[in-house]
């Protein structure tokens, strides 16, 4: 993974067209062409040789798991490599996984949402537990904001679509503030922070660690993080017709995961140590985030389902995305 001059910046991708509408260039880097799908037929075809394709963003347990190369090891007898893809965030993975390049990937509790409505066939396959704190409105330290009623008229900075999406809908009913009350501004983590360190907006909503960074980096003000309001909850998502044709490959995926997940909770220090240089952030600044993580890979369940029909049911009413979506449509029933 390449160093940014800036330690938490992403490089400016320039959208593809067609099919691919809006897919990040430098995630794909070639994806596109050669690449086929994982399936019984093509791994006839190419000698046995299957490819799981795996969308990850800049941070997160995805990003350890490579680093420590156990699923490479496990799934090497069964003559399948693996290939990582890395993506700004949750929209635009998922806008790879609706293009064919991704077969599974992780992401926020919002963008599912906003990929299930825009008829991209995808199935929840697990997710992490809440982790409310990970998430926050921030405002610059000398902002005479203070609060989030505060925000009315302001111009506020957040990757649409994205996690965070759903925490400043909520801080603002509570706030009794509606989403037309401010001027949003739909801005990717590493253009958001440029324009919130320029003054460019009012206030930014992002998550860990680019939260931990720009706290610690800018001395930022939290005005509302996602407790009591939203419980932030990673998913793993994977391609219907991947998750249906290859559950197995899923299962030992999860398992790799919440191996990663256990050794991780207990070593915090150790995981951020091997992130720092990957990700370009301090060991500290990595131990704030990393202390504000969920840990465990958990099974989708009845509630876990009900509580993104919420999510999709708030961002229908306030026509941010068509219609009504039933969210339990992209419940992967395993075999």
């Amino acid at each position: 993974m390449t160093r940014r001059n800036d330690p938490i910046d992403t490089r400016r991708r320039r959208l593809l067209h067609g099919a691919a509408a809006g897919l990040t260039s430098a995630a794909l880097g070639g994806v596109l062409s050669p690449v086929a799908p994982f399936t019984s037929s093509t791994a006839h075809a190419q000698g046995n040789n299957k490819r799981l394709r795996i969308g990850f963003q800049k941070y997160g347990n995805f990003v350890v798991l490579k680093a420590r190369g156990t699923l490479e090891k496990r799934l090497a007898s069964e003559g399948i490599t693996v290939q990582w893809l890395e993506f700004p965030a949750g929209p635009q993975l998922l806008e790879g996984l609706n293009a064919g390049a991704v077969d599974v990937g992780t992401v926020g509790e919002t963008p599912p949402v906003f990929a299930q409505a825009g008829r991209v066939d995808f199935v929840y396959i697990g997710n992490e537990p809440p982790a409310p704190r990970g998430e926050a409105i921030v405002v610059p330290h000398d902002s005479p904001i203070r609060s989030v009623t505060q925000l009315r008229g302001k111009k506020v900075a957040f990757n649409k679509g994205s996690n965070v999406h759903f925490l400043l809908v909520k801080a603002l009913q509570q706030a009794r503030l509606s989403y037309s009350d401010i001027e949003p501004v739909y801005l990717t983590p590493a253009d958001a922070r440029a324009a919130f360190v320029q003054g460019s907006v009012d206030a930014w909503v992002i998550w860990d660690p680019y939260l931990a960074a720009i706290e610690r980096q800018a001395n930022a003000r939290t005005i509302a993080n996602g407790d009591g309001l939203v419980r932030n909850t990673q998913y793993y998502v994977a391609a219907r017709k991947f998750a249906t044709a290859e559950p197995h490959v899923l299962n030992t995926l999860l398992e790799e995961v919440n191996a990663v997940d256990t050794w991780g909770r207990d070593n915090v220090p150790e995981v951020a140590a091997l992130l720092s240089p990957l990700v370009g952030l301090d060991t500290a600044t990595l131990e704030v985030a990393l202390k504000r993580t969920g840990y465990g890979v958990q099974p989708i369940t009845d509630a876990t389902l009900a509580y993104q029909q919420q999510i999709a049911d708030t961002f229908s009413t306030l026509k941010l995305i068509p219609g009504k979506l039933s969210v339990v449509d992209a419940r992967w029933k395993a075999a």
